[in-house]
């Protein structure tokens, strides 16, 4: 089995200027990415009449903003590696490019972007690879920060390659912590190469069903839903999180700040529903 490149050095040094190339030169490489952009930017939702900001995390080559441009879209893109940011300038894209790590979090002023789209960068935040890293630390002040800078209805959205169910976990748990909702949309899940993984995450609004998979059956997606995770919070510093009505009175506080409609407080605040979870 190929090692995988997040295993084989942290992303600064894995692309250099050798690999950044290939996402140049590579026909197959950039024919995936093309389409994996294509996809993510559909499951986006971007209005077709006007042209929105969107921010591209990991932007490598800026292939992912090439498709963001011929739709009409601007954007700013965020990567680690220099060699990719000038390859993406040798190009000429449209895009603003920024050297950054992404789990240092995302600093731009509140409410910058109309979504974000991401291709095959955000596992990386699972690895350790420095003694001051902390997966789950990185992962959290990078999903806050985005919430942050992401207008209120905006969705984001990300290919990546997880290397197990306990990476998606973790991955999904700390966005889930950061006020998004959303879950996993899985295209083609009988196939071992064409399958695909992308994690839609909205940060507002009427919650929306995710749409099936390609390859798939509606009734036969592979959609990991925030209902499910909710129940995988319960142990975050002891106690029930997403139950307590402490916690739900601080989010309702959270939602009035932020001038969405929110209900009004009652009795039946917090109070457990039979048959719910």
């Amino acid at each position: 089995m190929a090692k995988r490149p997040e295993h084989s050095a942290p992303p600064e040094i894995f692309y250099n200027e050798d690999e950044a190339k290939k996402y140049s030169q590579n026909t197959r490489i950039i024919e995936i990415q093309e389409e994996m952009s294509e996809r993510a930017y559909e499951l986006l939702l971007l209005p077709e009449d006007e042209s929105a900001l969107v921010l591209d995390i990991g932007c490598g080559s800026g292939l992912s903003g090439s498709v963001l441009e011929e739709n009409g879209h601007q954007w700013i893109g965020i990567d680690i590696s220099q060699a990719m940011l000038d390859v993406a300038s040798d190009r000429e894209v449209e895009g603003d490019l920024i050297l950054g790590d992404m789990g240092q979090g995302m600093c731009f002023k509140a409410g910058s972007f109309d979504g974000a789209i991401s291709i095959s960068a955000i596992q990386w935040l699972c690895n350790a690879d420095k003694s001051n890293h902390v997966p789950q630390k990185r992962l959290y002040q990078f999903f806050t920060t985005l919430y942050a800078c992401l207008t209120r209805n905006a969705r984001a959205v990300f290919q990546f390659y997880p290397e197990n169910a306990q990476q998606i976990d973790m991955i999904t748990n700390q966005a889930l912590r950061s006020g998004f909702y959303g879950g996993i949309v899985v295209d083609y899940p009988n196939s071992t190469k064409a399958k695909k993984y992308y994690l839609v995450l909205m940060t507002g609004g009427v919650q929306q069903q995710l749409p099936a998979g390609l390859g798939t059956e509606e009734s036969n997606t592979e959609q990991i839903s925030y209902s499910k995770k909710r129940e995988m919070t319960k142990n975050i510093r002891g106690k029930d999180v997403k139950r307590s009505k402490d916690w739900i009175m601080h989010k309702k506080e959270r939602r009035r700040q932020q001038g969405n409609e929110t209900r009004l407080d009652s009795k039946y605040t917090g109070r457990k529903r039979s048959g719910r979870f």
